[in-house]
């Protein structure tokens, strides 16, 4: 982007009161400028092959594709793009989760009118933003992880993927779409969680995958 022109930002999430509610915000700052608005994660992939953007700001409950493929897909394609998640979980795992897999900043939905403007400017400029409520999560989590080690510490990011997907009921070959991998391998990968794991039941490793905020609630 250079000197002077404004942040092309995007905006994915599948309630529009609350899309309408964050575009009023950012038309209101001269120094950006809303370019699209999608309702979940596959239609914000399509938009962004059309749609030059420099700040996808972004949900992680939407239909179909969740936020946390999303920032994983966006930032595989799009190295320059920023992420940042504007959410209601408020949980570290969550949280945690969301930035492992890639999110340049993250926020509540409470706190948009105060913080967000500031938030694209500071990733556009390379820097991370958090809230102050999340960075108090982010605190917790570290003192918590520091205390008592995590069972899904044991497995690779991968397996990680693997058992977010297979808890979210997707099948071995839905598995292997979405990853681009083949049956096999998703097979090998689930093999190797599950006994690095202890768990021989999806029922146990949604459980677990809840727990441990790879998933939420009735997802």
């Amino acid at each position: 982007m250079t000197t002077g022109a404004r942040v092309r930002v995007m905006l994915a999430d599948d309630h529009s009161l609350v899309r309408a509610g964050v575009r009023r915000i950012l038309d209101a700052e001269p120094g950006i400028v809303v370019v699209g608005e999608v309702a979940d994660g596959v239609a914000a992939l399509g938009a962004l092959e059309s749609q030059p953007t420099d700040v996808l700001v972004l949900d992680l409950s939407m239909p179909g594709m969740d936020g946390f493929e999303l920032i994983q897909r966006a930032h595989a394609a799009y190295p320059e793009l920023k992420l940042i998640v504007l959410s209601m979980h408020a949980t570290p795992e969550y949280i945690s989760r969301a930035v492992e897999c890639g999110a340049d900043g993250y926020l509540f939905k409470d706190s948009a009118v105060a913080d967000l403007v500031a938030a694209i400017h500071a990733v556009r400029e390379n820097r991370v933003y958090y809230g102050a409520e999340v960075q108090k999560a982010l605190a917790e989590l570290v003192r918590g992880r520091e205390a008592t080690p995590r069972p899904t510490d044991v497995l690779s990011a991968r397996e990680l993927e693997v058992l977010r997907l297979v808890a979210l009921g997707l099948s071995t070959k839905e598995i292997a779409s979405r990853l681009d991998i083949s049956s096999r391998t998703v097979e090998t990968h689930r093999a190797n969680l599950m006994r690095k794991l202890g768990m021989h039941s999806v029922a146990l490793l949604t459980q677990l995958a809840m727990k441990e905020g790879l998933i939420g609630p009735g997802t």
